[in-house]
């Protein structure tokens, strides 16, 4: 007593608290060893910190539980720090000797486990870049970017990312909560002349306002006078270099044509995260006097909306929606002077640009939309669940094993949560294992996905950060836990004198979770699969699609600025080259020229696609004329009078009463010109596949600057090129010669569909392999549980192609049930939602389906086949020695 008196005492209010929460069993034995730390504690730091370290202690065996009484064979409920460190290391332990153990299991899960990370990797990275894009602007959270809505009538809106210079100027003078306006311009560019040297560069109109809207540091130079005056040019740093050799080139001039600019600054390198991208920048001041013929209305005009874009900074705190709000008040009051057209304004964020509703017109490349970066998170989710259902399937398969593992743990006083820990652990440390090797293979994934486009090599980087690293290994904790939470639960449920029975998890009314997990998994695959050849097929029509013309063997060579009769010359003496035309543009590439045509009613326009092409445009692709004649160059030699009109344009204003051979010689007004129809064709692709045909218009020109269409007729490809080669260099030796197949054009007009189905069809091959290396394990360890079983069978005898069938019919039902679900919803996913987008597309085919099916049917078989085989085989005498 004498003793305990000497000892210092702890809040007994606090000793209360425990005897309320811990049985009478527990009581005395914790409260004796926390009486000592509270004597240690007081000694060391004081009575004051002691009774704060002796109430935090105290508070540790708060459980949200009621407490209950425990039996003579229930273990205390507390752990010191040092315990709890020790299990966890014990933890860590026995799940490394697991893995050594059970090497088959191990690789098999590891593989899995790799493969689908680095695919989860990647696809983070990638999102990461789409998050990142142009997040270097200081005042990113309140530049927005003016884009147009445009519609003639009742046709369809149009959604540009451009907008006129007129609504820029007018959103300047008029529009409260604007602090300042950028207006672009793109187009410019052609040979920089350096004394002697020509040097080919492009870039952009900006006004002086760009700096202050925009953040690209500039390293000589006022960012707000640098584009003030006319014919100021700033360049980035990079091109600076290219141009002198140094970047103190301020008050340099650089002659374009006949124009001399003057270099007023020199920025930063455009970052590659940027959706404006450019080599250097002239004032807009500059596009303003020469009033470039645009081809599309006068320069200011309201309609001008296709060369001309506009980002406005709006002040802090400025609400988006009453600026927008002052938009839709500006357009009402400009559209009121047209008739059957309507131009509205709207703003949308920076950073919605490169993710947010894909726009005609943009000034730079774009990622994919919100859908499609979730779309491949989806898909990359798929892969990785997949190789976590192989951790499930196996684990769980290895229950006869480890089930006395966790039998003798229970019976020597471990609890639920603690069996729960550990199977966790496992996996966690197997999930951490693949992510070192996920790694590598991120490594090669991410430059063979950069190869795959230059579009991709300009998009994205994908560079590791800091926040990435963290992220990876969260994702690989999350994996781990994703796959070992179903084994946890199902060991830490074991009863421990049931433990020697082979009990198996049941689910959705006795169906076995291991036969769920199989078909869920195979289900997947083959929905990849179904998809990867579904959409394979489709690419492969779109491009063998009859486009209303030919394409065959026909080269269109750029014209880069040069004079398209003195090429003609070069290549007319080339006995490889059939015949030559001129265009303004390619057609069936996506590339989108238009105008407005009337007929009879002024009030009544049209927008019209339109291309400028000379006489033997038509002969050359062999469009096919319902009516009428080609253009007399004649009749068009001094002024433009002739048009060539498709079916289309006859239906939408019902010219001749929609009948070819009336509607010639009736007049169209295009664009304030009279031209008469002297000539009807076949309705062709002016677009791509995506859309339907529109009314398209041909115009006469003989020098449309555009591309030389060249008809090649020869075998052999590369001794045709190396002499059209040869003529360029007699006529230009600045630029490379630019020239491309048509048939190859068309493919590239595809690519990010091909693009698209390379990723699918690689995360099919992904999880086809996981799921298979899965069910390879699965195989092996159901039939090493069935050894004895089979051995009888062929004591009474059973046929090794009876034991064969015995033993793979289960897992063989299981693919056919996947099979029943995987293909009603490819079916349906690509009919409603992906060849919706397509207006011209294939019907899908019962042998596009079934044929993903034969080859994930074939390689089941052979995974299966193989290890059934090798059981039926057994001498039944080896298998029932001990018996």
């Amino acid at each position: 007593m004498s003793q305990n008196k000497r000892m210092p005492q702890p809040p007994q209010w606090i000793d209360r608290f425990l005897r309320w929460r811990l049985p009478e069993e527990q009581f005395e034995e914790v409260q004796g060893d926390m009486h000592e730390l509270y004597a240690l504690w007081v000694k060391e730091e004081g009575t004051r910190k002691a009774n704060r370290k002796y109430l935090l202690n105290a508070l540790t065996f708060v459980r949200p539980l009621p407490k209950r009484k425990i039996n003579n064979y229930s273990t205390p409920r507390y752990y010191s720090q040092t315990n709890f460190l020790d299990m966890l290391f014990n933890y860590f332990l026995i799940a490394f000797r697991n893995l050594t153990r059970q090497k088959a299991f191990s690789l098999i899960n590891i593989f899995g486990l790799s493969v689908s990370m680095s695919v989860g990797l990647l696809i983070i990275t990638m999102i990461s870049d789409t998050f990142s894009l142009d997040d270097f602007h200081q005042k990113k959270d309140r530049i927005y970017r003016v884009i147009t809505t445009d519609q003639f009538g009742g046709q369809p809106e149009m959604h540009l990312a451009s907008s006129s210079v007129k609504a820029g100027k007018q959103i300047e003078e008029t529009v409260a909560g604007v602090e300042s306006i950028a207006l672009l311009r793109r187009g410019f560019g052609g040979d920089a002349l350096i004394k002697d040297t020509r040097i080919p560069l492009s870039g952009l109109w900006a006004s002086e306002s760009f700096f202050q809207v925009f953040t690209f540091p500039l390293l000589q130079g006022d960012s707000a006078t640098a584009l003030k005056e006319p014919y100021s040019l700033v360049l980035t740093e990079k091109t600076a270099k290219k141009l002198f050799g140094q970047a103190d080139v301020l008050g340099k001039q650089i002659q374009f044509d006949t124009l001399t600019y003057v270099v007023t600054g020199v920025m930063k390198d455009v970052p590659k995260l940027s959706h404006i991208q450019f080599e250097m920048l002239v004032s807009f001041a500059s596009a303003e006097l020469q009033k470039p013929d645009t081809g599309d209305g006068d320069f200011f005009a309201w309609e001008n909306i296709f060369m001309n874009y506009a980002y406005v900074l709006l002040y802090q705190n400025r609400n988006p929606e009453a600026v927008q709000s002052n938009l839709d008040q500006l357009s009402a009051t400009q559209n009121a002077s047209y008739i059957n057209r309507k131009i509205t304004l709207s703003l949308q964020p920076l950073e919605k640009i490169s993710t947010g509703e894909r726009l005609v017109n943009p000034i730079g490349p774009t990622f994919f939309n919100n859908a499609a970066r979730w779309v491949l998170a989806g898909l990359a989710f798929i892969v990785i669940l997949s190789a976590c259902f192989n951790y499930t399937n196996l684990s769980i398969a290895r229950a006869f094993r480890r089930s006395k593992e966790v039998g003798i743990r229970k019976m020597i006083g471990a609890v639920k949560s603690q069996v729960l820990f550990q199977f966790i652990t496992e996996a966690i440390v197997i999930s951490l294992l693949a992510l070192v090797f996920s790694f590598l293979l991120f490594l090669l994934l991410r430059t063979q996905f950069l190869s795959l486009t230059t579009q991709a090599a300009d998009l994205f980087k994908l560079e590791l950060s800091a926040m990435l690293i963290g992220c990876f290994a969260g994702m690989a904790i999350l994996v781990g836990i994703i796959a070992g939470i179903l084994p946890a639960l199902f060991f830490s449920r074991i009863n421990a004198i049931q433990v020697l029975k082979n009990t198996c998890l049941k689910l959705f009314y006795h169906v076995a979770m291991r036969k769920v997990l199989i078909v869920v998994q195979y289900t997947f695959s083959l929905i990849f699969i179904t998809t990867t050849i579904i959409g394979y097929n489709q690419y492969r029509s779109f491009l063998a699609y009859d486009l209303g013309f030919s394409t065959e063997n026909i080269l269109n060579i750029r014209l880069q600025g040069n004079s398209s009769e003195l090429l003609k010359n070069e290549l007319a003496q080339l006995p490889v080259v059939q015949d030559v035309s001129t265009s303004l543009i390619i057609s069936s590439l996506g590339n989108l020229y238009g105008g407005s045509i009337k007929y009879k009613d002024p009030a009544d326009s049209a927008n019209a696609w339109m291309n400028y092409v000379d006489e033997h445009y038509l002969p050359l692709h062999q469009h096919t004329f319902l009516a009428g004649r080609n253009f007399n160059t004649k009749a068009n030699a001094l002024t433009e009078s002739e048009v060539i009109v498709n079916g289309q344009v006859l239906n939408r204003f019902d010219v001749g009463k929609r009948d070819p051979g009336k509607a010639l010689g009736e007049v169209l007004n295009v664009e304030g010109k009279k031209l008469t129809i002297v000539g009807v064709v076949k309705d062709f692709h002016y677009g791509t596949l995506e859309k339907n045909i529109e009314p398209t218009i041909l115009r006469y020109s003989s020098e449309p600057g555009g591309y030389l269409n060249v008809k090649i007729n020869s075998t052999d490809l590369p001794a045709a090129m190396a002499s059209i080669q040869a003529a360029w260099g007699n006529i230009d030796r600045i630029h490379p010669l630019e020239a491309t197949f048509y048939d190859e054009q068309i493919e590239q007009a595809y690519k990010q569909f091909s693009v698209m189905i390379k990723i699918i069809g690689f995360l099919a091959f992904l999880a086809i392999s996981i799921a298979s290396v899965g069910l390879f394990g699965m195989v092996v360890y159901s039939t090493e549980t069935r050894l004895k079983e089979m051995g009888i069978r062929k004591v009474l005898g059973a046929s090794e192609s009876t034991l064969i069938y015995l033993l793979s019919k289960g897992f063989l039902v299981l693919l056919l049930v996947a099979a029943l679900i995987a293909l009603p919803v490819t079916y349906l996913f690509f009919n409603f939602v992906v060849l919706r987008e397509f207006v011209y597309h294939q019907p899908i085919g019962i042998g596009e389906l079934l044929s993903g099916v034969g080859v994930v049917m074939l390689l089941a078989i052979i995974m299966i086949g193989s290890q059934t085989l090798k059981a039926a085989r057994n001498n039944p005498v080896n298998v029932l020695r001990n018996e």
